[in-house]
């Protein structure tokens, strides 16, 4: 199984910020890649994934 399937359908952690935040302090998307989630295919999904990882994200409140 690769890492890409261990993933969590989404990097939401409910931490959202993208009402403030051109990019959400809790998954690190931008508002644009949130509201476009449910339309991309798994290798835009992909491409994400790997730029928000590269970032630290996703991060939960502690």
């Amino acid at each position: 199984m690769d890492k890409a399937s261990e993933r969590p359908d989404t990097p939401c952690v409910a931490v959202c910020s993208t009402t403030f935040d051109d990019v959400c302090r809790g998954c690190g998307r931008t508002v644009v890649e949130v509201a476009e989630w449910v339309f991309m295919n798994q290798e835009q999904k992909e491409v994400v994934w790997q730029r928000i990882l590269a970032e630290g994200y996703p991060r939960r409140n502690k």
